[in-house]
């Protein structure tokens, strides 16, 4: 499987003081039950995220259909370096940035 990166540059690399590495992008749309819910989670969970809306970004749709089998399924996540999560668990979110 070919490496993809995400959009927007180099993601942060360094260690964060609570011991979490690099940044969390959820991909998401408006509407989006599974991303509400993700997102509360990582609210919940007090852990910080940028988003990124698929509808108002066509490059992020791109990105999106290029590691979910062409399609646009969303939350995708990216953490740093690691291969992009579709619909991930937030213990996975966690687990990335941890590890």
């Amino acid at each position: 499987m070919r490496e993809v990166r995400p959009l927007g540059g180099a993601m942060n690399d360094g260690m964060t003081d609570d011991g979490m590495t690099d940044e969390v992008t959820v991909y998401w749309r408006p509407g989006c039950v599974f991303c509400i819910k993700l997102r509360t989670q990582l609210r919940l969970a007090r852990i910080p995220y940028r988003k990124v809306d698929i509808w108002r970004d066509p490059e992020a749709a791109a990105f999106v259909r290029s590691v979910a089998d062409g399609n646009e399924t969303v939350p995708t996540v990216v953490v740093g370096d690691h291969p992009a999560m579709v619909n991930p668990s937030v213990r996975r979110i966690r687990e990335a940035l941890h590890g």
